[in-house]
């Protein structure tokens, strides 16, 4: 399993373990407040059925309590541990009790009474801990020689433990069946995230090959349009590349140096024939035409999306640290980063490589100057980053042919634009 893979899982491991975490109780509370409601809404069903099945019952006259008591007894014991009738003003007519209804009487909180002829129901746990259900029914009488209201039942059931057990119990479920559920979503999502992931990154790689090849294509054109095979790219790519690391580059700033190394020159397109390809010396005119080939470069990079990384490069490369450089005369740190270690690079690879019009000079020739124009030309950091491996360098280009160095710099290439 590849790190990406690894941290996949754990992510889509600790997100599914906190929503266990979350909707386990909240699924638990809810199921069991479900089962509370069941077991009152229970309550006041049968309540209301056993009244039925008693039929209309008179509430005022001289035998309202009698049938008070009758009713009241025939409530209790079943469905019921108190059972107490009320007439319609709210005076108790007759009370039934079990043992059980004994017991919690004294603990059950007042009550007021059920406007609008309506049923209610309540439920509360004691302070001994037992759970009771408490509900108000009406009573269709007689009175007044109407069958409306009469009076209302209260009818208080004390739950029993073992049907509480099973509410529990049945909540627990609910929440161990949630908890479940969310760690097998996270399981079954993590083959369906990697699997993207995957193909996003193939698709990202066949862009960021695609765009190494344009830019090694264009590095290419540009060398051949200046009468170069196109190694020199590579070289000097490859130890901009080598210094920057040891000065700590990292993504963005390396991929940018990387980029702006192999398009330094793109502008040269713009310069004719003629001054570009000329043997000899030029002269003032054609010199400052040749210097407009950083305006042209970076105009052609800037603004090109992925070209973008080689603009401080292309735009600064000709800079040096005291200033005297051109397009803009910056200096010191006002040169970015890349285009000063691409400085050093390129001053190397120039002076220690065969060209047409010179012979390659000697490894110490060429540390010779680039220490002399050290702090004029080249940032001293830069240089002592560069002088240690300077040699190995050396000694490594001297016999590499321009596919070797194109395998060198592939190499750096796709460790850090992560291929």
């Amino acid at each position: 399993m590849n790190s990406f893979n690894q941290r996949t899982a754990v992510r889509i491991a600790v997100v599914s373990l906190l929503l266990t975490a979350v909707a386990s109780p909240i699924a638990g509370l809810v199921a069991h407040e479900q089962a509370e409601q069941a077991t009152v809404a229970l309550a006041v069903e049968e309540s209301g059925r056993l009244l039925h099945h008693l039929g209309p019952i008179a509430l005022s006259g001289p035998l309202a309590r009698q049938n008070a008591e009758q009713a009241a007894a025939l409530l209790t014991g079943g469905l019921f541990d108190i059972a107490e009738i009320y007439d319609l003003d709210g005076l108790r007519l007759a009370t039934a009790m079990t043992a059980d209804g004994r017991k919690v009487e004294a603990q059950l909180p007042g009550h007021l009474r059920p406007m609008d002829g309506q049923a209610t129901d309540d439920s509360f746990h004691l302070a001994d801990g037992r759970w009771v259900l408490r509900v108000f029914v009406p009573l269709r009488g007689l009175a007044g020689g109407s069958g409306g209201v009469s009076g209302y039942f209260e009818g208080v059931r004390v739950v029993s433990a073992w049907q509480q057990r099973e509410i529990l119990h049945h909540a627990v479920a609910t929440a161990l069946m949630v908890g479940l559920a969310s760690l097998l979503c996270g399981l079954a999502i993590y083959p369906v995230v990697v699997h993207l992931s995957a193909d996003n990154e193939r698709k990202t790689r066949e862009i960021l090959d695609s765009h190494l090849s344009m830019m090694e294509a264009l590095g290419r054109a540009i060398a051949k349009r200046d009468s170069d095979t196109g190694a020199h790219n590579f070289r000097v790519a490859w130890i901009a590349t080598r210094i920057a690391e040891r000065l700590g580059l990292r993504e963005r700033a390396m991929q940018s140096l990387i980029v702006g190394s192999f398009l330094h020159d793109i502008g040269k397109i713009s310069i004719p024939d003629a001054i570009l390809l000329k043997p000899g010396a030029l002269d003032t005119d054609e010199t400052e035409i040749m210097h407009t080939h950083v305006g042209h470069g970076e105009e052609i990079v800037t603004g090109i999306g992925w070209l973008d990384e080689a603009v401080a490069v292309v735009a600064a490369h000709h800079e040096k640290w005291d200033g005297s450089g051109y397009p803009r005369r910056l200096s010191g740190d006002g040169i970015p980063l890349p285009a000063r270690i691409f400085a050093v690079a390129d001053a190397f690879d120039a002076l220690c490589s065969r060209r047409p019009y010179k012979e390659a000079l000697n490894f110490d020739t060429t540390m010779s100057i680039l220490q002399r124009d050290t702090a004029r030309h080249f940032d001293p950091e830069v240089m002592a980053a560069f002088t240690p491996i300077a040699r190995e360098i050396f000694e490594h280009l001297a016999a590499a042919s321009e596919e070797d160095t194109r395998r060198l710099l592939e190499e750096r290439v796709r460790f850090h634009f992560g291929l």
